[in-house]
């Protein structure tokens, strides 16, 4: 969240939870080399996030510039959210008139609805201009079948997934037969993927009650959807021995009054695939993936011809098990059913075809086995035509659910392709587990980050600490060169750049081993677990005067997806690593025991629980003026993913004050086009770790970039009023004494800053008419400024920055999850702005 990966406890097979770590896509799919799928892969995750109305929908407005606020028909041109383009009825192709209203508090009807309510109906001035019979004209927009649904105007906006809330019920077509059903109570709505249990075993032992469903699962329908298609209310038959029969039909009473949801019933029935009738008949070979482990293809039959929709399919085994046995392995299907086959799709494909249970024989062979079950294969015309576009291609990532443990979303590799099919292999799995074989217009899988945009845990690769062991393999070795054990001592004060919680999650120790691996290891955990490593990694880069005469080496952070790299002074040999490692403490601001070759028990010899930051700020922080890590000669050894140009460099102040942020709606009080603030003070406060860095280096280069580009070319139309538009506070540390010979007892205390709330967004112009230039200085004036290249690079004027909205701009700008909330925020004010001083 806020442009942070979301933490992820990777949990397997049921076990307990591994190491925690943050996860981050944008990182794994750099260190791996790959690519994800497209997000317009996944259709079920769009389809989730659209509100159904759609452009070409009609409906009737209230026309408030007329007398007596009359009625009138209305074409819906354009949505964006809840805001909806709106062009009157007979003004065809003329979009002069066009108007956006917010579907949240606009007047809004279906066709019909002024009548039957004895509302007056009348074409607005423009209309009567245009055409003389205007009443012929609504006569013919009434008669069209092109009204917005009632119930999606009555949702006002809200998308399908959020109908499906906790406690809601629903009702779960049987899996073996289609005219059973049983109801089912929602305990957990993620994205859409339902937690469901089934109603009647509260209370009950363990029992297989709860299953995870996509919403658009073709066995999910609304309460009253088995009465109204003559289907039997029946709890699954493995669960009907728990109660008595006169337990279940008291909770069969309590089903059948469940109210009725009509907006829920619309969704549900809405855009349902109409189920072709089949030519199999009972007795029919196949080849089929398993759906209870699609880790194979292997020989099934056709046992049951339910009616001309449905037939059961069971998958062979030659080893004479029970019917009731058998019935665990069968599956309702039909024609389009995904994961069933012609005989020989396996050969023909060149995929190896598993032989089923009992089989005799060294090799499967179709003709044998036909022969010798006395049976016919299946022909190919009962099977659908194969359709090969999509996106899917080897190698690519995304997230997929465990077939064997379906709480668990795993990171997933595609492995190979074939058809409308394909392979999956799971990450961060404790045991090893086959690739799973699965339809591309699957349910059970997503896009990356999907995860992290619902909130929940994914189970990602685990590295091994292939370092540890080869530091621990090494043993004392040479004693002069051989460092002893650095201990992370977590209860120590982990100071302003390092975040408490990574460190707590590091290690208890690294090597021993020599001096200058293990010591790389440690400084690269500790890059690792700051707030902004790329900070971090500046303070620790080798100045220019050698202060170890020790061994330079290269290390790397990753910040905001930018890659940063610095030459690092390790020290060589046993005798200086205590000194070192207190050293590197007293750089990083930090208890100068927070990790070094002694472990902290109980309390600290430094006594740091009782000090404060500003405490420790004050006694250890950095007493000079000097520019860390910049040498005399002008250039930097610290390399970022956007090189600087030459510009002044201000001072580095010698003392700083940390203060954290309370709230967000701190604004900035400095004029719009003063400085921003030097390049060297950056917000390093705890709470800030996940916030813009509008004054690191990488961000002012952006910003002179923006400024130069701009500055090209000047609009001719007026420009946004900056003032109006709330900027983020720079919380300036305050600078003190250089000297530590103040008194001890009184060490200077943080000024507290004064917050406003954000001010109203007023607009000296329409957005409409915002020109590219436009655009980028409103972007600059907001805390999400870094992004304002992206709007000039992207060409968006005005009328493009109206149809954005949280799914484009993650896609189309390439921006993590909590960036993209941000600056959504701002549109979402430029779009009310909009409405309404110049949509009303």
């Amino acid at each position: 969240v806020n442009g942070k990966s979301v933490l992820c406890v990777p949990i397997a097979d049921g076990d307990s939870a591994q190491d925690v770590c943050d996860f981050n896509w944008d990182d794994y799919l750099e260190e791996t080399e790959t690519v994800s799928v497209p997000h317009h892969a996944f259709k079920h995750v769009d389809q989730g996030l659209q509100t159904g109305l759609t452009p070409g929908m009609k409906l009737e407005v209230c026309v408030r510039s007329e007398a007596e606020s009359p009625y009138w028909v209305a074409n819906i041109i354009t949505t964006c959210g809840q805001l909806l383009l709106l062009r009157y009825e007979g003004y065809q192709d003329d979009r002069r008139a066009d108007f956006w209203c917010d579907i949240m508090t606009a007047d809004l009807h279906p066709l019909g609805w002024s009548r039957q309510h004895g509302k007056p109906m009348r074409a607005p001035e423009g209309v009567r201009e245009k055409h003389s019979d205007w009443e012929a004209l609504l006569e013919k927009a009434l008669a069209e079948e092109s009204s917005a649904p009632a119930n999606l105007l009555e949702l006002r906006g809200r998308d399908p997934v959020e109908l499906l809330c906790a406690g809601c019920y629903v009702e779960l077509q049987d899996g073996l037969d289609p005219g059973l059903a049983w109801a089912a109570e929602v305990e957990e709505n993620v994205g859409g993927r339902l937690k469901l249990r089934l109603v009647g075993t509260e209370g009950l032992p363990d029992t297989p009650a709860t299953l995870w469903l996509f919403y658009l699962h073709p066995r999910l329908h609304p309460p009253g959807w088995a009465k109204e298609h003559g289907c039997t209310l029946r709890p699954p038959s493995d669960l009907l021995a728990l109660r008595t029969e006169e337990e279940w039909e008291e909770v069969r009473q309590k089903i059948t009054d469940l109210p009725q949801d009509e907006a829920l019933t619309a969704e549900f029935s809405k855009d349902q695939p109409i189920i072709a009738a089949h030519c199999f008949k009972k007795g029919m070979k196949l080849e089929a993936v398993d759906p209870t482990a699609p880790i194979s293809i292997k020989p099934a039959t056709v046992t049951k011809v339910l009616n001309e929709q449905y037939f059961l399919v069971t998958m062979d085994d030659l080893c004479g098990i029970e019917e009731s046995e058998g019935a665990e392995r069968s599956f309702l299907c039909h024609r389009d059913s995904p994961g069933i086959f012609p005989a020989q799709w396996s050969l023909k494909n060149g995929l190896p075809l598993s032989p089923p249970p009992g089989y005799q024989g060294p090799d499967f062979d179709w003709a044998d086995y036909l022969k010798q079950c006395e049976a016919e294969a299946a022909p190919q015309h009962c099977f659908p035509t194969d359709q090969c576009e999509h996106s899917f291609k080897e190698a690519m990532k995304l997230e997929a659910v465990n077939p064997l443990s379906p709480e668990n979303i795993h990171v997933a590799t595609v492995t190979k392709v074939k058809g409308q099919y394909i392979w999956l292999s799971l990450e961060g799995l404790k045991q090893p587990m086959p690739e799973v074989i699965v339809h591309v217009d699957s349910l059970d899988i997503f896009p990356v980050s999907w995860c992290e945009t619902n909130g929940y845990p994914l189970v990602y690769p685990i590295k091994p600490s292939g370092i540890q062991h080869y530091l621990n393999s090494q043993g004392q070795g040479n004693g002069k060169y051989c460092c002893p054990k650095i201990y992370f001592n977590h209860r120590c004060f982990s100071g302003p750049y390092l975040n408490k919680g990574r460190i707590a999650e590091l290690p208890q120790f690294i090597g021993p081993g020599n001096c200058v691996l293990v010591l790389k290891e440690v400084l690269t955990l500790l890059i690792n677990s700051a707030y902004k490593p790329s900070r971090v990694l500046r303070e620790l880069q080798l100045d220019q005067e050698s202060r170890w005469q020790g061994h330079g080496e290269t290390l790397k952070a990753k910040y905001k997806g930018k890659s940063y790299r610095a030459t690092v002074e390790i020290v060589r040999t046993a005798d200086r690593v205590a000194d070192f490692c207190r050293k590197t403490c007293i750089k990083l601001e930090c208890c100068p025991n927070l990790f070094g070759p002694r472990m902290v028990l109980e309390r600290c010899s430094e006594n740091c629980s009782v000090l404060t930051k500003t405490k420790y700020t004050y006694y250890y922080g950095k007493k000079k003026s000097k520019r860390v890590g910049r040498p005399p000669g002008g250039h930097s050894n610290l390399e970022g993913g956007v090189k600087r140009r030459g510009r002044r460099r201000k001072r580095r102040k010698q003392l700083f004050v940390h203060k954290k942020r309370r709230s967000s709606a701190s604004v900035d009080n400095t004029p719009a086009g003063s400085p921003q603030g030097s390049g060297e003070e950056e917000d390093l406060d705890e709470d800030d770790s996940l916030s813009e860095d509008s004054g690191s280096e990488l961000q002012d280069d952006l910003q002179d970039d923006s400024e130069q580009s701009v500055g090209k070319s000047q609009p001719t139309t007026p420009s946004p009023s900056p003032p109006a538009t709330p900027r983020p506070s720079r919380r300036r540390r305050k600078p003190c004494s250089p000297s530590i010979s103040d008194d001890e007892n009184h060490p200077p205390s943080p000024k507290v800053m004064k917050t406003e709330p954000p001010q109203k967004l007023c607009l000296d112009t329409s957005p409409l008419e915002w020109s590219v230039t436009d655009v980028v200085r409103f972007i600059r004036t907001t805390d999400c400024a870094p992004l304002a290249r992206i709007f000039l690079d992207q060409e968006i004027d005005g009328q493009a920055l109206l149809l954005l909205n949280l799914p484009t701009v993650q896609e189309c700008m390439d921006l993590k999850l909590g960036p993209a909330i941000k600056l959504c925020h701002h549109i979402e004010r430029v779009k009310l702005a909009f409405y309404q001083q110049f949509a009303t």
